[in-house]
């Protein structure tokens, strides 16, 4: 089992140890396993940050401040890079959240940290480099481990105790003009070394696809979807315009009632995700032929997603995958929205015709054009809050929004909103529920 990361051993004994625990925990402990993963990442990019003179300490020294450093990704690369964020995330998945951590995670995390590690040893080792040919193998995982379980409450514990004991790059960067000899003559055999390896071709194969499926199933698992059924990946459709007139559709994610809410399409990490709109669109089609319901379409290379409902909206870029309530949501508003054309206006809100006629043409946007947007200007006094509440009460009366959020740069913005003019407009705030919590508001405007 040590023998995966044997190559650190020479130079990185720290880092090696801290492997070889991540690495014997995989299947008798996966939290933990996942804990020292990211333990051992963090002890590589922090000798990375004080020994290679060209990476930047950024504003915190923390490892997620750390691995997004600009100099940092560029000198790993977006492959070396993404498995960096993705031990992170399920380091901290470990720690912080009581959800079950699955063998199936530890061993996407060590063997995330292993290429890892590998690249960190071919970049800057000063001796002898690790072998070409070298590759992961899960055969070499111990399956038992004379250790107990540690909990969530005992890794916090023991993440707090060895941050404690941790260098502070913060304080030994703050000045390098105080660096002592040894340490500097230190960072200049590194930089030949990074010199020297950077010459070569890096012909070790970082498994892109893999971290690309392994987080595409980590940002699902964190909005629900446990994926642990055959039919939600790979599920084969027919209708298809090629030959055999099948398909497999990447990630189908299911309702309670059996009939698909969403489908994911991944694409290559290095290709745009849009390549494969097209054929998430067919996989659509075969799908709602089949249950009788389009599922709404999703599209991924694992660090870009894209969302599209084409039955409302043009897609458009999101930040992760939805869950299993708000895709529902999303279905059941095709069926239930209301014409915001033909539905009143409150007129206990606004009553002049140009508020009315401002509401009017939003409305138009968003159910003629399917804009998901809009910007409204008017003129002090005109009663731009007055107008916006209107327009909310209308879109939740006709079912297009269930929540709103409202924003204001300044305190005295909130507190004039919340006061109001008088008593129509506080039955107005009233029929519409938007601002009912003074102190939440007043709160949300010092942010």
């Amino acid at each position: 089992m040590s023998s995966l990361f044997t190559f650190l051993q020479a130079e990185w004994p720290d880092i090696h140890e801290s492997a070889v625990k991540a690495a014997s925990a995989v299947y008798p402990d996966p939290r933990t396993a996942c804990f020292y993963a990211r333990r051992t990442l963090e002890l590589a990019v922090a000798w990375m940050f004080k020994h290679d003179p060209a990476l930047r300490l950024p504003y915190q020294d923390n490892l997620s401040a750390l691995i997004h450093e600009p100099t940092f990704k560029t000198t790993a690369g977006e492959a070396v890079f993404s498995k960096a964020r993705l031990i992170n995330t399920l380091g901290n998945q470990a720690v912080h959240s009581h959800r079950p951590i699955q063998p199936s995670d530890a061993v996407t995390a060590v063997r995330e940290l292993f290429h890892f590690a590998y690249w960190l040893a071919r970049s800057y080792a000063r001796g002898v480099k690790p072998a070409a040919g070298l590759a992961f193998d899960t055969i070499a995982l111990p399956k038992f481990a004379p250790l107990p379980k540690q909990t969530v409450e005992q890794l916090q514990e023991l993440e707090g105790g060895l941050r404690e004991r941790d260098e502070k790059l913060s304080a030994l960067l703050a000045d390098k003009t105080a660096l002592d000899a040894e340490l500097t003559r230190l960072r200049a055999e590194v930089a030949e070394a990074r010199k020297a390896a950077t010459a070569q071709p890096d012909t070790h194969d970082y498994s892109e696809a893999e971290t690309r499926d392994a987080f595409i199933d980590l940002l699902l698992k964190e909005a629900g979807w446990t994926l642990d059924q055959p039919r939600d990946r790979e599920f084969e459709v027919d209708g298809m315009p090629n030959n055999q007139g099948k398909g497999f559709v990447d990630y189908v994610l299911w309702g309670d009632d059996g009939r698909p809410l969403g489908l994911v399409e991944a694409k290559r990490t290095k290709r745009d995700p849009r390549e494969g709109r097209r054929q998430a669109e067919l996989y659509a089609d075969c799908l709602e032929a089949r249950f009788g319901q389009r599922p709404v379409i999703f599209y991924s290379n694992g660090y870009d997603h894209w969302i599209w409902d084409d039955k409302q909206y043009p897609p458009h870029q999101v930040q992760g995958f939805y869950k299993k309530a708000e895709l529902e949501l999303l279905i059941q508003r095709r069926s239930t929205r209301k014409l915001l054309a033909g539905a009143e206006i409150n007129q206990n809100i606004v009553e002049r015709y140009y508020q009315t006629r401002s509401i009017r043409r939003i409305g138009e946007a968003f159910e003629h054009d399917h804009d998901r947007k809009a910007l409204l200007v008017m003129a002090t006094g005109a009663g731009k809050t007055r107008t916006v509440i209107a327009l909310c009460d209308l879109l939740m009366r006709c079912n297009w929004v269930k929540r709103v959020l409202f924003l204001a740069d300044r305190v005295a913005l909130v507190n004039q909103a919340l006061a109001g003019p008088g008593p129509v407009y506080r039955q107005a705030k009233s029929e519409t529920g938007l601002l009912r919590f003074r102190g939440q508001a007043r709160r949300a405007s010092r942010r």
